[in-house]
């Protein structure tokens, strides 16, 4: 038996719970939100792999620099 999740959980009055992507997405959306919105979008950092595309990584980047606005993007590609 496998112990992968197969499908997102969120966390609801302390307790986990099966989600539909869109919630789980949704939830995480708004999370970023509440962030940016209270602190500004420099307490927003992202971490990148070096083990993945320059694809994913560009869209990584874009996704912070954009859409949150926030030059605090880092990778383990430069050691």
């Amino acid at each position: 038996m496998s112990q992968r999740l197969t499908t997102p959980m969120v966390r609801e009055n302390g307790q986990l719970r099966e989600a539909s992507w869109d919630e789980a997405l949704d939830r995480a959306a708004e999370g970023f939100r509440s962030v940016v919105d209270a602190h500004g979008p420099t307490a927003f950092g992202m971490f990148s792999c070096s083990k993945t595309t320059n694809e994913v990584n560009y869209s990584a980047q874009r996704f912070a620099r954009r859409v949150i606005g926030s030059n605090n993007i880092d990778s383990c590609n430069r050691t």
